[in-house]
């Protein structure tokens, strides 16, 4: 690691070595974009949040059987620093690590990573196949139709949304605006009706 603060770039180049689909890189992109967004809500580190988000799922597609537990392995040998390395385990709390999310950008992480794809998934079934002419409200109505987007583990949302203490509906329109800012490159442009 070139210095103690890892850029997008070291953080890119990384999340590229161990990962080849292009679907885990638009969600990747989208985790990042969100929790970019999110760090700007609340006045924190857009930086290291964005690489954060970029990185979550750096061991996914190469040993999704170790999830977690190999992109610890492979953070350290890399030389990241402790907090990112904690952050990034924590999002598979309960899922695949024991690391509890405890600060606002773990709990943050944690709670958007599965929410991602829910806005994702919903943009898809959209007439204009976008997240840029989609509100909250088209996302919850989809909430517990269970046969939607039946991958997405909306009791890990739920638990999010509870530890950071905020409203579903006001966590789904954070994450759709966040990734509106990055909707060409995750493929959620489409042919919004503004």
């Amino acid at each position: 690691m070139s210095n103690t603060k890892p850029t997008r770039e070291e953080g890119l180049e990384l999340f590229r070595k161990y990962n080849k689909s292009e679907s885990l890189y638009r969600h990747a992109l989208s985790v990042e974009a969100v929790m970019r967004h999110m760090a700007r809500k609340h006045g924190e580190d857009e930086e290291m949040w964005g690489v954060i988000g970029l990185i979550h799922d750096l061991d996914y597609e190469m040993y999704p059987d170790q999830h977690c537990r190999m992109t610890e392995v492979i953070m350290r040998e890399e030389g990241w620093p402790e907090d990112y390395i904690r952050a990034v385990i924590s999002h598979g709390y309960g899922i695949c690590s024991d690391v509890r999310p405890q600060t606002l950008l773990e709990k943050t992480l944690f709670a958007i990573d599965e929410l991602t794809g829910l806005v994702t998934t919903s943009a898809l079934v959209r007439p204009s196949r976008s997240v840029l002419d989609m509100e909250a409200k088209s996302v919850l109505k989809k909430w517990n139709d269970r046969k939607f987007a039946a991958g997405v583990d909306r009791s890990v949302i739920e638990k999010g949304t509870a530890d950071l203490g905020v409203e579903l509906k006001d966590l789904i329109a954070d994450t759709i605006a966040g990734m509106r800012e990055v909707a060409e490159e995750i493929g959620l442009k489409g042919n919004p009706v503004v």
